[in-house]
């Protein structure tokens, strides 16, 4: 067991080489959770190499369409009319980010939000890593009943004031990183951090159906990536990879978790090489992928008792250069 984070590691412990120099701890709000949605508020509380607040900042953002669910987040349409839009406040927030690590809870979907925001404008975000909160509590072994924020917060006595309020949110998560920052230096533990590579093949998709102009105000429910139909396979499935071994055309693939190519960018070149992309596990699954294989999620699991091979992100990144030819029928 970890010491008391709050009393770990005083100021003059030294602290690990290793580390990042500086954090942005970052909350967006958006007009729902799919990928052509839009961010309306942004916070980055920016934080020095021991986890202490050196400043905070907070804007609106314009989406330039309906906000989205209101009922959650607050923001109307009129209080947004006459908010910037996203490549008015680019630079500003690029400078909040700049050669720091972003701390977010539920990383990939605050990093995808706004490295698609930053391809909108044609530029992209200047961070390079990111650390996920969630990821952090698990690697410390916090006891959690869950990995929700408010969870989260009350473990290390944080007050919330203002649920899905960008701001307040930003500053819950940096007083609840703080603590958990100095137990995982005090424990020398190795931080969950994973690479932020900028989007460079981007097109917005516009919604079709009823969605696109009335319902709940273009919000759907449910993940944050739609649903994409995917042509068959033409290989026979070979069976399952082999340690050692190069991939072969036809077989099964699933993701699960965070990665830090976007989750349809990697499933497309996963595709492009030949291989079935699964969107869940069998016993026909010839590979799993994943950069958190003890998280415990049902695809792990499944993984587990099937005894289907699991690799990360970057060793499949390797087995997809070398991906071997079908086997003729």
């Amino acid at each position: 067991m970890l010491e008391d984070p709050t009393t770990a590691v005083s100021p003059g412990t030294p602290w690990p080489a290793a580390y990042p120099k500086g954090y942005a701890v970052v909350d967006v709000e958006t007009t729902g959770l799919a990928r052509d949605d839009r961010i309306i508020s942004a916070a980055v509380y920016r934080l020095d190499e021991r986890g202490e607040v050196e400043d905070h900042w907070y804007t609106l953002v314009n989406p330039e369409r309906d906000p989205g669910p209101v009922w959650i987040h607050g923001l109307t349409s009129e209080v947004l009319e006459g908010a910037p839009l996203f490549p008015d406040i680019a630079e500003e927030f690029s400078a909040r980010l700049d050669g720091r690590v972003l701390v977010a809870h539920n990383a990939v979907f605050d990093w995808q939000m706004i490295a698609r925001e930053y391809a909108r404008a044609k530029t992209a975000a200047p961070v390079r890593q990111r650390l996920c909160t969630i990821a952090l509590a698990k690697e410390l072994d916090l006891p959690l009943p869950n990995h929700k924020l408010e969870t989260l917060a009350a473990h290390f006595g944080v007050v919330q004031r203002r649920a899905h309020h960008a701001l307040d949110d930003a500053r819950v998560l940096a007083e609840a990183f703080r603590p958990s920052l100095r137990a995982a230096a005090a424990g020398n533990v190795r931080l969950p951090l994973l690479e932020c590579r900028p989007l460079t093949e981007w097109s917005d998709t516009p919604r079709i159906g009823p969605q696109a102009s009335g319902g709940h105000g273009g919000y759907r429910p449910g993940g944050w990536r739609p649903a994409r139909k995917r042509p068959a396979c033409p290989y026979p499935n070979p069976g399952r990879y082999e340690d050692g071994r190069p991939l072969k055309q036809g077989m099964r693939v699933a993701f699960s978790g965070d990665t830090s190519i976007e989750r349809e960018l990697l499933e497309d070149r996963a595709v492009e090489a030949g291989l079935h992309v699964s969107t869940s596990i069998s016993r026909l699954t010839s590979l799993l992928v994943t950069n958190d294989p003890d998280s415990g999620t049902s695809k792990v699991l499944k993984a587990r008792q099937f005894g289907t091979p699991v690799v990360d992100e970057a060793a499949f990144g390797q087995l997809l250069r070398d991906v071997a030819p079908a086997t003729e029928r």
